[in-house]
């Protein structure tokens, strides 16, 4: 793959800070014009993770001279094992100022500056942008990925695009009017779960760690009306009536006697009591649960847990189910109790210690936090009849993440530096987007390429007039949800500025601190705004435009605010004024061409497969958007199988050997 451009590679073996850390460094001039170019352009790292640890290194040892580098985060000691940049007496110090001074001890010639602030500071504009000739994301959330292919589409930059989760990764090119851009294919929200499933009847252990999640914020942190623990009465499947079953639920009338008040003002008045917690939570409330018959009639009924009895078992029986590391081993009924209780007297401790309405934020790498949490869920895993959980289960459900590889991350950070050395050399025609895959494919290939899509004519921020149908209920939308919830939320925007396309320019929405404030509380409604009314969304640091067509509905289903309605957006009527004929196409003025980006939407690190002669079209299959990647969609992550086949360049019917074997999934 280097020929090209090694004439004479060979090996060299470089050794670094730690000891133990061996780097393999090719050798062997570049071609000139590509050397000078690499001494000479100006590149932006986004991101100094896992990904931007192993890419600032493959960098400088390749040649590039001038490197920016920005992140927000500060090193955690969780980030040791695979951040090799970092040591243990930097934890807590800026990442990007860490890892330019490690990478300059190694190469004090390279010119790095380091940024510890977030990409979507107003400071770093579309001016910024374009000072780079090249912009490489090293992220692991999807908010600033949308944010970075936006500038790069309004900059006119190439933008290299990764993503890595577990042992697969995907790295993808994005260049403004010849490929998609990140956002072309649309992905799915977060996955959230019915508040009565997590509140009555959960099912699945990932419901029970939502709900010790909610139950952390609810009794040491910000109380949420959303994140409500207690059983929903209102839960429409129940169909019962609560004054006539309520007094068949035996509460406790010893301790944990519980009045159905807010969760923390209870849990204040028992002086945070483990004891009283646990038998509120475990058993008056699962008592009350019990009559709400019809809840039970098709699943399996819950067992109320008593302190007592828990207690006592406890001591008559070895609290470790199995061997192995700590955090992997199950604990008893009873070992849970336990840690229930430690960690309900360590968390009051720390709240007692930060005075009256104190408040403390959830950190799975907290360890009191973590092992409240990991208590509570398994406590009502083993109420409902499910397999209890490791503590490292725990926390990777409760943190939304994967463990992360650092051989990942390295051969991740590799296939960057070469899509980047096909950029430099005007190759951009060579560039693909590159699977990484968990097993080999039946060609014996773990990297597997696709061939960059086009633009997508239909997506929202980069066609040459984006615009979407949002469907919504004028009389009960306010503009707050509009701004927050539509546009910021959903479409990714930082700072919008909304103009009603009534023929008078109302301004509904101003990004300038107070102009629009009043308007907040108020209805769409009020703004005469109804079933085809058309609103021009503008974010001038994305130096993005967006046209949002109304869709009145009266009745939306539960709990749904709004929908987006398709990818190719209805069209509404037209405006009662003539609109000046004029392109807002997003990005540079000059051009009427979509811009683009990646379409990967790599959570982590996405990654580029440079395989043989079988290079499928990414968009030929099918795309997962959860964790917002360009990753192929897996119906197993461990096998790989999927029912989806990759088509061949040249049209070639899908072999065996096509197989979603290659795909990969990305996590937001």
């Amino acid at each position: 793959h280097l020929c090209g451009y090694l004439p004479a590679a060979k090996l060299n073996v470089v050794c670094v800070q730690p000891p133990n850390l061996i780097m393999v460094q090719l050798v062997g001039p570049l071609r000139k014009e590509l050397a000078d170019s690499l001494s000479s352009c100006r590149v932006l790292v986004v991101g100094a993770g896992g990904i931007g640890c192993e890419l600032l290194k493959n960098l400088v040892l390749t040649g590039f001279k001038n490197i920016e580098v920005i992140d927000l985060d500060t090193i955690d000691v969780s980030n040791l094992n695979r951040q090799f940049l970092f040591q243990k007496n930097h934890v807590g110090k800026s990442k990007a100022q860490v890892a330019k001074e490690s990478v300059l001890r190694f190469c004090p010639s390279a010119n790095i500056t380091a940024y510890h602030d977030s990409v979507m500071n107003p400071d770093y504009n579309v001016e910024f942008f374009r000072n780079f000739q090249l912009v490489m994301n090293a992220l692991d959330n999807r908010a600033a990925r949308n944010h970075v292919n936006r500038m790069c589409l309004a900059a006119d930059i190439p933008l290299i695009e990764s993503g890595t989760a577990g042992y697969l990764g995907q790295v993808t090119v994005i260049k403004k009017g010849m490929t998609e851009c990140y956002e072309c294919q649309p992905k799915p929200t977060q996955k959230t779960f019915p508040g009565c499933t997590i509140r009555n009847t959960p099912s699945e252990p990932i419901h029970c760690i939502v709900w010790a999640k909610y139950l952390f914020n609810q009794l040491f942190g910000e109380e949420d009306a959303d994140q409500e623990v207690s059983p929903d009465t209102a839960d429409p499947e129940a169909a019962w009536n609560p004054e006539e079953t309520a007094a068949r639920a035996s509460a406790s009338d010893q301790d944990g006697d519980i009045k159905r008040v807010s969760t923390k003002d209870w849990a204040r008045s028992t002086g945070y009591d483990p004891v009283k917690l646990f038998n509120k939570l475990f058993k008056d409330d699962i008592m009350y649960l019990l009559t709400m018959d019809k809840l039970w009639k098709k699943r399996k009924a819950p067992v109320p847990l008593d302190w007592a009895e828990v207690h006592q078992l406890g001591r008559s029986q070895d609290d470790m189910c199995g061997a192995g590391l700590k955090d992997q081993q199950v604990l008893s009924v009873g070992g849970y109790s336990q840690l229930f209780q430690r960690s309900v007297e360590t968390l009051r401790a720390q709240l007692k210690e930060k005075g009256d309405s104190a408040e403390l934020v959830w950190d799975k790498d907290d360890p009191p936090a973590m092992d409240f949490v990991t208590a509570a869920a398994n406590l009502r895993m083993h109420i409902f009849s499910m397999n209890m959980k490791s503590r490292f289960d725990v926390k990777s459900m409760a943190g939304n993440i994967i463990p992360a590889i650092a051989t990942t991350n390295a051969v991740i950070a590799g296939l960057i530096v070469l899509e980047a050395l096909k950029i430099l050399n005007s190759d951009f025609q060579q560039c693909r987007t590159i699977f990484l895959n968990k097993q080999p494919n039946p060609r014996k290939k773990l990297l597997v390429p696709c061939a960059l899509d086009r633009p997508n004519p239909n997506c929202y921020v980069c066609a040459s007039k984006p615009e979407v149908t949002v469907k919504l209920c004028v009389h009960k939308t306010i503009v707050q949800t509009l701004q927050d919830k539509i546009l910021k939320e959903k479409f990714g925007m930082v700072a919008p500025d909304v103009q009603i396309e009534d023929g008078k320019g109302t301004i509904l929405i101003s990004s300038e601190e107070g102009e629009t404030e009043a308007n907040n509380g108020k209805f769409l409604s009020d703004f005469g705004i109804r079933n085809g009314s058309r609103l021009q969304a503008d974010d001038f640091l994305q130096d993005y435009t967006l046209l949002v067509n109304v869709l009145h509905c009266e009745e939306l289903p539960r709990d749904v605010e709004f929908e987006v309605v398709g990818d190719a957006p209805e069209k509404a009527p037209p405006p009662s004024v003539p609109e000046e004929e004029k392109s807002i196409t997003n990005g540079n003025k000059d051009s009427a061409q979509p811009s683009t980006s990646t379409k990967a939407e790599a959570e982590d690190d996405d990654i580029l497969i440079v395989d043989s002669d079988e290079e499928p079209s990414s968009s030929t299959t099918d795309v997962s958007m959860e964790t917002g990647s360009l990753k192929r969609k897996l119906q197993d992550a461990e096998t790989g199988e999927t029912a989806s086949k990759r088509k061949r360049l040249d049209q070639q019917p899908a072999a065996e050997d096509d197989d979603d074997d290659d795909d990969i999934i990305a996590l937001d």
